[in-house]
């Protein structure tokens, strides 16, 4: 047991963040546990992505330099898989075709228009965020973003049925991984408003948006799978990063 988690960490380590990571096997049996570990990536990609912001800043680089590199990170951190999610599902809905067809589209590999278009109004808007951000703004709400968007796609993946195309489809859901992915999201809101103060209220802005978002994908394509968490978790963060600059 102590073997197939140790394997479903590093499946997850491997899987969903681009850093470099030694192991490259793959365990069938750890993928149910695998997805309990995505709070984890999120706390690492947090931890970087707060530490860039305070580096940034301590060097007094330009605001515009400082908006490019910290709107970029987290696509290269997660070698775009949240992005590509993020366009295939935008292609799918967009097309406003029968149930079969939107499903064609969610697999297709090649890039529409509807997807182009929004994948541009998503950078643009995550860039002038970071670009607006103030000197004085508690950088380390960006250590939660990430928990907390993972936390969610990873309860989303847990407790919605799936299509049956999706590599989650034959996953056992467990109760306990449900309340313990609950249980991490409130400890990571909780830290957010203990640490960060009112600036907490960024991570509620990524529940809402993640669930708003969810809702859209899951009943357009009825079913869940890791293109729409991928969307839902990409439109959240830009919730949560609007409203940080906002307060």
């Amino acid at each position: 047991m102590i073997k197939q988690i140790l394997h479903a960490a590093a499946m997850c380590q491997s899987m969903f963040c681009a850093l470099p990571f030694p192991y490259k096997g793959w365990d069938e049996k750890a993928r149910g546990l695998m997805l309990v570990f995505l709070p984890l990536i999120g706390l690492e990609i947090g931890l970087i992505w707060a530490g860039l912001a305070w580096l940034l800043y301590f060097l007094s680089l330009p605001k515009l330099i400082c908006g490019v590199i910290l709107c970029a990170y987290p696509f290269f951190v997660t070698g775009f898989l949240h992005l590509d999610g993020f366009m295939d599902v935008v292609d799918a809905v967009r097309s406003w075709r029968s149930l079969d067809r939107k499903r064609e589209i969610l697999k297709d590999s090649h890039v529409g228009s509807f997807s182009v278009i929004a994948c541009i109004l998503l950078i643009t808007a995550q860039f002038a965020c970071f670009a607006s951000l103030k000197s004085d703004a508690p950088i380390q709400i960006l250590i939660f973003i990430p928990v907390v968007s993972r936390c969610c796609s990873a309860f989303a993946v847990t407790a919605l049925p799936s299509m049956s195309t999706s590599q989650y489809a034959s996953v056992e859901r467990k109760k306990w991984m449900l309340m313990l992915l609950s249980f991490t999201l409130a400890i990571a809101i909780a830290l957010g408003f203990f640490i960060c103060g009112k600036y907490g209220f960024a991570l509620l802005g990524c529940v809402i948006g993640y669930g708003l978002s969810l809702l859209r994908g899951y009943i357009s394509l009825e079913g869940m799978n890791g293109d729409i968490s991928g969307y839902a978790l990409s439109i959240g963060e830009l919730c949560s990063i609007l409203i940080f600059v906002l307060l």
